[in-house]
């Protein structure tokens, strides 16, 4: 067992033992237990302690599992009978294959304690990864007999699967898949939150190739989108299509994803910069596939107000034809931020934008100027004052866009006026300097100083 654990919701398993042969079936665990599975947060050893040796334990839990659906109404259940026939002619997977197939039907007291068992069983197989297939199958379905709780109990023995494999196998990254399946039907993103920042290392332990990368961040999107996680979701968006090899991102799945990010980075209303996006090689494929998704993003990316007014004009109704998410009032307010931005990046001489231009760019009222710099203020675009009795925005800071080849031009032509400055600077002090040793040569020298 590894030392290193990693939790998705913390729980302790309750005791557990099955039925020892020759005692009355209960359908309840007896009081002295004989298994106890515990779960710990990161960094505490997970245990899972057992007493008896294989046929016995499983002999046991087949009893246990007889007395449970007799319990439920199959009178008819044999799986006792069936196991210990199996084990007389010594198939041990054939048992592990019957334990696992009936372990779905527990009750939802017995459910982790239970699991914690079979997981014994089970990693005592040659063939141990096929049956944790098969147990995460069952997981990952809808616990019945406890539809409020199944989720949790779900998460509790999944994760002690995972935090008992070793950290450098890579049937972690299928276990993981089901617990985000889970995740994702019971709404419950926090419990994954924490365990993104280690999605990194275990991306390497594993040796993931891009396809299962792909795979593991889109699962990730999903759950997030889900739950309103927009920001997560579109991060993770970006990281798929970067798994995209270059040969592929003119393919369906390519294209489809580009879009979807595409959508998703233009209506969300504080996501503003969209060089990642631009970036992408299967973006950049749309230019060619759907140009006018490409050219409204170009938009968004570069220019402003008019241009998008232009663009509606050329595309009339385009928009509204698209997904409801494409949303005509929050693209226009959002055009609104980013050209103020760029009007105000443009005033880095001069450090200040009257009322007028704001309102006269924007095509609002100036009654209204106030209101979208305060706006852009929040929205972190833009640092800077309002000068109510000048009508005045005055800029303290400002951000670029875009950096490109003219805005290099820019920083350069700083760097020259700095230069100059720092010049003009040097010289007044070195004429100082010059002008003060002359004073004092001329007090050492004057009329009363000795020969």
């Amino acid at each position: 067992m590894s030392p290193e654990t990693t939790a998705f919701s913390e729980s302790e398993a309750p005791a557990f033992t099955p039925p020892n042969p020759g005692r009355t079936p209960s359908a309840s665990p007896p009081s002295s237990p004989r298994l106890r599975g515990t779960f710990e947060m990161p960094g505490v050893l997970n245990t899972v302690l057992i007493e008896g040796s294989f046929d016995e334990l499983a002999e046991e839990f087949a009893t246990y599992l007889d007395q449970l659906k007799k319990s439920q109404g199959d009178e008819s259940s044999n799986i006792q009978s069936d196991v210990a026939a199996l084990q007389g002619q010594g198939k041990q997977d054939d048992v592990l294959k019957k334990l696992v197939s009936a372990a779905d039907t527990n009750t939802a007291t017995e459910f982790i304690p239970a699991y914690s068992h079979l997981l014994h069983l089970v990693r005592q197989s040659d063939n141990e990864n096929m049956f944790l297939a098969r147990i995460c199958q069952h997981l990952s379905k809808p616990i019945t007999s406890s539809p409020t709780n199944g989720p949790g109990l779900a998460l509790s023995v999944l994760s002690t699967i995972f935090n008992v494999l070793e950290p450098d196998d890579d049937t972690r990254y299928n276990i993981l898949l089901t617990i985000l399946a889970v995740i994702r039907q019971s709404s419950n993103f926090e419990s994954l939150k924490s365990q993104l920042k280690n999605l990194d290392r275990w991306i390497v332990e594993w040796e993931l190739d891009d396809e299962q990368q792909r795979k593991l961040f889109l699962t990730i999107t999903d759950v997030a989108s889900d739950v309103g996680e927009d920001e997560t979701a579109y991060q993770y968006l970006i990281r798929a299509l970067r798994t995209i090899p270059t040969e592929s991102t003119s393919d369906a799945e390519a294209t489809a994803l580009s879009l979807r990010a595409l959508q998703s980075a233009l209506t969300h209303p504080a996501h503003f910069d969209f060089q990642d996006l631009t970036a992408l090689d299967s973006v950049q494929a749309l230019r060619r596939s759907h140009p006018v998704h490409f050219e409204l993003l170009e938009i968004f990316s570069t220019e402003g107000l008019d241009e998008f007014d232009d663009f509606q004009d050329e595309h009339a109704g385009w928009l509204e034809q698209q997904d409801q998410r494409w949303d005509v009032g929050a693209l226009t307010r959002k055009m609104r931020l980013l050209t103020l931005t760029s009007m105000a990046a443009a005033a880095s001489q001069t450090r200040q934008l009257p009322y007028a231009d704001i309102a006269s760019r924007l095509k609002i009222a100036r009654e209204e100027v106030e209101v979208w710099v305060i706006d852009v203020i929040r929205a972190g675009l833009v640092e800077g004052k309002l000068s109510q009795q000048n009508q005045l925005f005055l800029i303290h800071r400002s951000t670029y866009r875009v950096f490109g080849e003219r805005e290099w031009r820019e920083v350069a032509s700083r760097l020259d006026l700095w230069r100059t400055s720092l010049v003009g600077v040097l010289n007044v002090v070195r004429q100082a300097r010059e002008e003060r040793l002359r004073e004092l040569e001329a007090d050492l020298n004057g009329p009363g100083a000795k020969a």
